[in-house]
């Protein structure tokens, strides 16, 4: 399998940069943007397998990101990241094709265990056509 590419989508560098750096050494391909208009931006050009999506961000919040990504490009695994988490907006976030969540700040070894089963569940969807 190749490499695993990742994206980082959240506003908060000291969040978002030693999280980028962790999956990195863990032989992720990482890219990493402030702010969900930026992410949709950049999947127009670049192919990821998994978005890591922050819910709560200036401007386009991670559900608004979430509801267009996975319009524009249905195959991408999304995983939600979130300090504020509650069961509606979990609920809501995985009804609009989120395939999982996490409360920031995450463990690495779920956070890299749920990459690893959204790779998985990617690969077993029917190709586009």
């Amino acid at each position: 399998m190749s490499e695993v590419r990742v994206l980082l989508v959240d506003d908060e560098p000291r969040f978002s940069a030693p999280l980028g750096k962790r999956l990195a050494k863990r032989g992720f391909a990482v890219g990493t943007v402030d702010s969900g208009q930026k992410a949709l931006d950049l999947l127009e050009t670049e192919g990821f397998d998994v978005v890591l999506l922050d819910i709560k961000m200036a401007g386009m919040d991670g559900i608004n990101t979430l509801g267009k990504l996975k319009r524009r490009h249905p195959r991408v695994e999304v995983i939600m990241l979130t300090a504020h988490a509650n069961t509606e907006m979990v609920i809501s976030c995985l009804a609009m094709g989120a395939c999982d969540y996490l409360l920031k700040p995450a463990d690495m070894e779920e956070l890299v265990r749920k990459i690893g089963e959204a790779v998985r569940r990617d690969n077993r969807k029917p190709a586009d056509r």
